[in-house]
């Protein structure tokens, strides 16, 4: 999986685009502020079905990205599974990143 979505992760972070924490991108994903929902590979699985439920009954598309470690590492914060891209630029252009690494 190519890394260049991380450096862009990291941005929207610092651009305050995202939000952590399951219950936050929950409320987040009802109220259709959430763009796009990244989800850590080794999430627990009650977390990875309630945040996947919830994205497929509102439409929000969701990536299953790299462990944990990787994406917390890319916002500076530790122990992270789970991130919601609010601006719909960031998102559209980490999923593209993330296509054009799962396609070639």
């Amino acid at each position: 999986m190519s890394r260049d979505y991380l450096n862009l992760l990291g941005l929207a972070y610092r651009a305050q685009k995202c939000t952590l924490g399951e219950e936050s991108i929950i409320r987040d994903i009802q109220k259709q502020k959430a763009k796009l929902v990244l989800l850590a590979s080794d999430t627990g699985q009650n977390t990875r079905k309630t945040i996947t439920d919830k994205c497929s009954y509102y439409q929000i598309p969701l990536i299953i990205v790299d462990d944990r470690d990787t994406i917390s590492h890319a916002i500076g914060k530790s122990g992270r599974v789970a991130i919601a891209i609010l601006d719909s630029g960031f998102a559209t252009k980490i999923t593209s990143l993330l296509d054009k690494s799962i396609r070639g």
